[in-house]
């Protein structure tokens, strides 16, 4: 048997807070997104498409993202996502809240 790295539990509304910091470094798109927090958090933090891709859809109707379709760099259509001006903000906002949450605990 293999060693298995603990599940991490977010709070809730982290995810979206994690996707918006992902795209402060430029268009990704989906798979690029979960594999960059994956990275970056040292295999802590896994996101699944199931909860990855309503996600990045609720983000792009409340307008804080904005998708179009391009190529991957392996030749794949896919749809890029990049902040928006609202979303920057609204990670200013879920930053701080997350600030506060962290703070009381």
């Amino acid at each position: 048997m293999g060693t298995k790295k603990p599940k991490s539990d977010l709070l809730p509304g982290t995810l979206d807070m994690l996707v918006l910091k992902t795209l402060t470094r430029g268009h990704l798109h989906g798979y690029a997104i979960a594999q960059l927090i994956q990275q970056l958090s040292d295999d802590l933090l896994q996101v699944e498409e199931g909860s990855l891709y309503p996600a990045l859809q609720r983000l792009e109707l409340n307008g804080w993202i904005e998708g179009n379709w391009g190529l991957s760099a392996n030749n794949r259509r896919a749809r890029f996502y990049q902040l928006t001006p609202e979303g920057r903000k609204q990670l200013n906002v879920e930053t701080s809240r997350y600030r506060q949450v962290t703070g009381a605990i």
